[in-house]
C-alpha cells in the first residue's frame, strides 16, 4: 500500500513538473510576440491622435487614483503635440481606456477609444470615427467650451457635449475620461499641478486602483 501511494505521488509530481515546464516554455515563447503586439498597438494609437513626430517622452500621473500617461511628441526638436492615455471606471460596462491628442496650443486633435465594453449599438458608438461626442470637442480648446464646475459636461448636465442617443451613462464616462486627459495635458504642458477630476483635490504621482464604476440602466 505504501509503495503504491509513493508511486502515485511520484507520478503526480512528475506530471505536475512536466506541465509546469510546458506552461513556462509557452510563456517564454509568447511573451515577446505579445510585447511587440502591445508596442505596435501603442504606436498606432499615438499616430492616430498626433501629427507626424520623431519621438516621444512619457510621464505618468495619478488622477482620481488612476494612472494617466502623457506622451510629449517632438519633431525636429520642437513639440508636435501631446497624447494622453486616459481612462474612466464609470462606463456602463466598466472601464474605458482612450488616447486623446492635443496640439501644442491645446486643441483636441483626435480621440481613440482603446478599450470599452459598452452596450453594442449604443455606448459602443463612442469608438466610431465620427460620433457626436468627438464632434463636440474635436479641433477645439476645451477651456472655450461650456464648462460645469470647470469641467466638460454633456448637455443633460449643463454642458455642451452632445451625448450618444440612449447612452447617457456611456457618454458621461467618455467625458469623464476626457476631463482626466485634459487635466493631465495641462499639468505637463503648462506646469499646473494636477487635481482629481471628481473632487478637485491635488493629485500625486503613482499608480493605484479604485473600486469599479457605477451601475445602472444605459438609457436614462
Amino acid at each position: 500500500m505504501k509503495s503504491t501511494l509513493l508511486n502515485m505521488t511520484a507520478v503526480l509530481f512528475g506530471i505536475t513538473l512536466v506541465a509546469s515546464a510546458g506552461v513556462g516554455a509557452v510563456n517564454m515563447i509568447t511573451a515577446e510576440p505579445i510585447a511587440k503586439a502591445e508596442q505596435a498597438a501603442k504606436v498606432a494609437a499615438l499616430n492616430g491622435v498626433l501629427p507626424a513626430f520623431d519621438e516621444t517622452s512619457s510621464e505618468v500621473l495619478t488622477i482620481d487614483e488612476m494612472p494617466v500617461t502623457v506622451y510629449t511628441a517632438t519633431k525636429g526638436g520642437a513639440i508636435a503635440g501631446y497624447a494622453v492615455e486616459s481612462m474612466t471606471k464609470k462606463g456602463f460596462g466598466g472601464a474605458i481606456n482612450m488616447m486623446v491628442g492635443f496640439s501644442p496650443a491645446g486643441e483636441v486633435i483626435n480621440v481613440n477609444v482603446l478599450k470599452q465594453t459598452e452596450t453594442p449599438g449604443l455606448g459602443t458608438k463612442m469608438a466610431d470615427k465620427e460620433n457626436v461626442l468627438l464632434n463636440s470637442i474635436q479641433g477645439q480648446k476645451l477651456e472655450d467650451k461650456k464648462l460645469v464646475d470647470g469641467k466638460l459636461a454633456v448637455t443633460k448636465d449643463g454642458g455642451d457635449v452632445d451625448a450618444l442617443t440612449a447612452a447617457t451613462i456611456s457618454s458621461r464616462a467618455y467625458v469623464d475620461a476626457i476631463n482626466r486627459a485634459w487635466m493631465a495635458y495641462k499639468s505637463v504642458a503648462t506646469g499646473v499641478s494636477p487635481t482629481d477630476v471628481s473632487s478637485g483635490a491635488t493629485s500625486a504621482a503613482g499608480q493605484t486602483e479604485e473600486p469599479a464604476g457605477q451601475k445602472g440602466g444605459e438609457h436614462e
